[in-house]
C-alpha cells in the first residue's frame, strides 16, 4: 500500500436536529479549515460554516454512482492539496454512504470517520422496534430491485427522495397473473417516514398502491415495509424455486449433470436463433415464439446453476453478480469517465480491458486461444478470423478476400482433376474459409447468411415439388434443363408473392 498523501475526516450531521450532532463533530468542524458538504439540503448543514457543497453535481451527472465517484475524486484531490479536509454527510458516515466507501478503499489517502447518530436510530425509536430482533434488512431505494430480491420483509428503504424512486420500487414487485396476489400486494401496509428526528417529522401509514401519492418525498424520506404478500422479483423467484423443485423431485432432472445437459443447451440456443429469424416487426404475435424459446434457454442456465448450488460450488446469484461486474468493468464509457466515438472503439476498449483482466500467469500464448472448439464450423472460422484481424493479420479491404475466393475456387478445380480425395477435402475447406472471410469484411454473419440461403432453397424446392405434382411430373424422370426451368419458375413465383 502506498503512503497516504492527505486525510479526509468524515463527520455525520445526524438525522436533522442540530442537538443530535456530537461534540466530536463540532470539534472537527472548528479544527479543520477546508470544509466540504455532500449536500446543504439538510437541516444541520448550516453548522458546517464556510463549506463548499457538492449539490451542483446532482444536477449535472447522469446517475448517482457518477456523483459519488466525482465527489470522492474531488475530496482525494483536496486532501492531497491541503493535507486535511473535512467532509460532512447527512446522518452517519457509515450508513448508506457510497462516497465514504470509495474514500476508505482508496490507498492514497487516510480516511477518518467519526461516529454519529444516523437516521436509523430515530426511525427505530419512532417505529418502536428492535431491528436486530426483527431481522430488518436495510435497502437503498435506487437498488431496490436487486438488493431486495427474494425478500418479503421487514425492510427499511432509504434514499427514497423522489416520486420516481417510489414508482420504481412499486414496479419492481410483480405478483404475476394471480389476481388475489395482486390485490394482496396493493393492500400491503407500508409507512412513509419523512424528516424523522426533525420539527417537520411525518409518519404516514398507507398502502403499497398509494405510497407514491401520499407526500412529496425528498432526501429525508424513507419507506418502512413490515411484510409483503409476495417477494420482490417474485416472478424470477418462482422460476428459481421451480428449477430447484424439479431437480429434487423429477427423476429425469435428478440424473442430469453439466455434461449431459450440453446437447440441450446447444439445441435451445439454436431454437432461439430460429425464433429471431421468424420475427416480424409488423406482427407482435411472432414475439410469442421468441418468448418461449428464450424461456427454454434461460431454464438451461438456471438448471446448471441449480446443479452447482446443490454441489456447494456456486449459485445463480454468483452468475448474475459476475456478469454484472464484468459488464460494468468493460463499459467504462457508461460507468466511468472514458469517452468513445463509435461502436468500433467500444469493441477495441472491450478487448483491451479483457486482456488486462488476465494475469500474466493466465495470459494465453496465442490470440487465437480461447475460441471455443464447440462452436459450429462457420461461427468458429469467423471468430478465429476476427481474433487474427485484431492484431493486423487481415486483408485491408474486401477486394483481397474476394480474390482469395477466386484463387481457392481454382484450387478446388485442380484438386478435383488430380483425383486426390484428401486434397479435394482440404481445398473445399479453404474455399469455405475464404467465403467466411468475405462475409466478415462485408459485415455479414456467415451462419445466419447460410441459414437464410438454406431456407430460401427449401421454399423454392417445395414450390418445385408442388408444381411438378400439379402437372403430374416425376422429378426423377426430368432432365437438368426441365428441372432448371421449374426452379426458375418457382423462384419467380415466390419473388412475386414477396412483393
Amino acid at each position: 500500500m502506498s503512503a497516504s498523501t492527505g486525510r479526509v475526516t468524515v463527520v455525520g450531521l445526524g438525522p436533522g436536529d442540530p442537538s443530535q450532532v456530537t461534540s466530536a463533530t463540532f470539534e472537527a468542524i472548528e479544527r479543520i479549515a477546508i470544509r466540504r458538504l455532500r449536500t446543504d439540503r439538510h437541516p444541520s448543514a448550516h453548522l458546517v460554516h464556510q463549506a463548499t457543497s457538492y449539490d451542483e453535481l446532482y444536477e449535472s451527472a447522469s446517475n448517482f454512482d457518477e456523483v459519488y465517484d466525482d465527489i470522492a475524486h474531488r475530496l482525494i484531490a483536496d486532501a492531497a492539496e491541503y493535507g486535511e479536509v473535512l467532509y460532512a454527510v447527512p446522518g452517519s458516515p457509515l450508513v448508506l454512504e457510497r462516497t465514504v466507501s470509495i474514500l476508505r478503499a482508496d490507498p492514497t489517502i487516510e480516511c477518518i470517520t467519526l461516529p454519529a447518530i444516523s437516521f436509523l436510530d430515530a426511525v427505530w425509536a419512532r417505529l418502536g422496534i428492535d431491528p436486530v430482533e426483527l431481522g430488518v434488512r436495510l435497502i437503498d431505494g435506487h437498488r431496490f430491485a436487486t438488493e431486495a430480491a427474494g425478500h418479503v420483509g421487514p425492510m427499511l428503504v432509504a434514499h427514497v427522495h423522489a416520486d420516481w424512486v417510489l414508482s420504481a420500487i412499486k414496479l419492481a414487485v410483480d405478483p404475476g397473473p394471480d389476481e388475489f396476489a395482486t390485490d394482496t400486494l396493493d393492500a400491503t401496509p407500508v409507512v412513509v417516514l419523512h424528516a424523522i428526528g426533525t420539527a417537520d417529522e411525518e409518519i404516514i401509514e398507507t398502502t403499497w398502491s398509494e405510497m407514491d401519492r401520499v407526500c412529496a418525498p425528498d432526501h429525508l424520506t424513507s419507506l418502512w415495509i413490515p411484510r409483503m404478500g409476495v417477494p420482490v422479483a417474485s416472478g424470477y423467484q418462482r422460476f428459481h424455486d421451480l428449477a430447484r423443485t424439479l431437480r429434487e423431485r423429477c427423476p429425469w432432472d435428478i440424473e442430469q449433470t453439466h455434461t449431459t445437459l450440453i446437447p440441450h443447451l446447444v439445441e435451445e440456443a439454436y431454437e432461439v436463433v430460429e425464433a429471431i429469424d421468424h420475427l416480424n416487426p409488423e406482427d407482435p404475435s411472432t414475439d410469442d415464439e421468441l418468448i418461449a424459446e428464450l424461456g427454454d434457454l434461460l431454464y438451461q442456465i438456471e438448471f446448471h446453476a441449480t446443479i452447482a448450488e446443490q454441489e456447494g460450488r456456486f449459485t445463480m446469484a454468483d452468475v448474475t453478480s459476475a456478469i454484472h461486474d464484468k459488464l460494468v468493468r468493460r463499459h467504462p464509457h457508461v460507468f466511468g469517465s472514458v469517452e468513445v466515438a463509435d461502436a468500433a472503439e467500444v469493441t477495441r476498449n472491450w478487448e483491451r480491458i479483457k486482456a488486462a483482466e488476465r494475469s500474466t500467469a493466465e495470459r494465453r500464448p496465442s490470440v487465437l486461444d480461447g475460441v471455443p472448439d464447440a462452436l459450429p464450423a462457420l461461427a468458429h472460422s469467423a471468430t478465429v478470423q476476427r481474433k487474427a484481424a485484431k492484431v493486423g493479420f487481415d486483408w485491408p479491404d474486401v477486394a483481397g478476400a474476394l480474390a482469395k475466393v477466386a484463387e481457392e475456387t481454382s484450387e478446388v478445380v485442380d484438386a478435383r482433376a488430380s483425383g486426390d480425395e484428401r486434397s479435394v477435402r482440404a481445398e473445399i475447406g479453404d474455399l469455405l474459409f475464404a467465403v467466411v472471410n468475405v462475409a466478415r469484411h462485408l459485415g455479414v454473419e456467415p451462419e445466419t447468411a447460410l441459414r437464410s440461403a438454406t431456407d430460401r432453397f427449401r421454399q423454392r424446392f417445395a414450390e418445385v415439388e408442388r408444381m411438378a405434382a400439379e402437372r403430374s411430373l416425376d422429378l426423377d424422370d426430368l432432365d437438368i434443363d426441365a428441372l432448371d426451368a421449374l426452379w426458375d419458375e418457382a423462384k419467380a413465383l415466390l419473388a412475386d408473392r414477396e412483393r
